[in-house]
């Protein structure tokens, strides 16, 4: 038996909720999280439309990107299409949850899948965070090292870049002395005590810290062990804003629109005029990403992508790259596969379901 929240736990492992921006609303909005699951249905957005589409398909669990409570709600009363689809899916026992600016800000989530979809390579994030790290400096006796350390590492601890495992050891010499109500792991209750240790450093995400901390108590041999958390102002490069790529070859202006015309399916873009290079080098952010011009910029792009420019906006690239606005759910409609994906990895026979609606509000004619 699938209950919802193993379904939400497997999203959340791989977008934390702790990386959603504070303004966002990410996480379940409606439903029971210990309810037994019967199908999920996965979509950019969640209106009424796909309420009635998760009941043809047997599902009481909707997936969106987009939360359909954003702003909060004040009254319940059907007079909008927020609350008429809140309502819809509480009468039929249907949970919602949406995975939304922490799926925009791990490596691998939307900004990865659309710089998938234009074929770049060498992904990098483009405005990487900061404060997301800790540092945990323990002590361990000799012999137990590696036990407290593989410990640390089963936690979460000892990630950086697309390495893990990683850790500074150093050997030295603890002392410590006991009262008469201790049971030492080494020496006796009121003697002076030395014992060979080793010094462990590494790293983990903040958000980890309980997880961390519990997971070393657990495994550490020692009564009382002594331990220092470091708050780091690190960027952590695997969590941030944008992503930055490379295309395989360097195409002319013309020729790259059309490219990302085509694989993006827009019906029009809007884009800056011409710098007469060629596009090599490629920034972009699904979604609205106005706030992310200047990193591109600064990070020398030939072409940023993106959505939801407004017309001053637009003279702000001062011709120092291409800026294209194809349109927020153009940039964000590959999103469902993300959750697919991730589903379909954890649990290979459960039944998921990719929307069949387009749920774009705009229109072009």
């Amino acid at each position: 038996m699938v209950l919802i929240k193993d379904i939400l736990k497997a999203i959340e492992d791989y977008a934390p909720l702790r990386y959603q921006e504070s303004y966002d609303n990410a996480g379940l909005i409606t439903g029971d999280a210990l309810a037994e699951v019967t199908g999920a249905l996965l979509s950019l957005d969640c209106i009424e439309a796909t309420i009635e589409e998760a009941i043809e398909n047997n599902c009481n669990l909707i997936i969106a990107h987009h939360p359909i409570v954003f702003g909060g709600l004040k009254k319940i009363t059907g007079s909008n299409y927020v609350e008429r689809t809140v309502i819809k899916a509480i009468r039929n026992n249907i949970a919602i949850y949406a995975a939304h600016t922490n799926l925009d800000n791990v490596k691998n989530g939307v900004n990865a899948r659309i710089a998938q979809k234009l074929g770049l390579t060498n992904l990098s994030v483009l405005a990487p965070k900061k404060q997301l790290l800790k540092k945990l400096v323990t002590y361990v006796p000799e012999k137990q090292a590696n036990e407290v350390r593989q410990a640390l590492f089963e936690a979460g601890a000892g990630h950086i870049g697309e390495y893990d495992s990683c850790s500074f050891n150093l050997s030295g010499t603890g002392t410590f002395r006991g009262n008469e109500t201790t049971h030492p792991f080494a020496g006796k209750p009121m003697e002076l005590h030395q014992e060979n240790e080793i010094r462990i450093e590494t790293v983990f995400p903040a958000y980890l810290e309980t997880t961390i901390i519990r997971a070393l108590l657990d495994a550490h041999p020692y009564e009382e062990v002594a331990y220092d958390i470091y708050s780091l102002d690190n960027a952590l490069n695997t969590v941030g804003s944008g992503m930055l790529g490379q295309l395989p070859e360097a195409l002319p202006e013309q020729n790259f629109l059309q490219l990302v015309k085509t694989q993006l399916k827009a019906g029009v873009l809007k884009h800056t005029a011409f710098t007469r290079k060629n596009i090599k080098k490629v920034a972009l952010c699904g979604g609205s990403g106005q706030f992310l011009l200047k990193n591109a910029i600064s990070a020398g792009a030939d072409a940023y992508i993106t959505a939801d420019f407004k017309y001053h906006e637009f003279f702000d690239a001062e011709g120092k790259l291409l800026l294209i606005d194809a349109g927020h759910y153009e940039t964000e409609q590959f999103t469902p596969e993300i959750f697919y994906d991730i589903i379909q990895n954890k649990f290979p026979k459960f039944a998921t379901y990719l929307s069949k609606i387009n749920t774009n509000p705009v229109n072009y004619f």
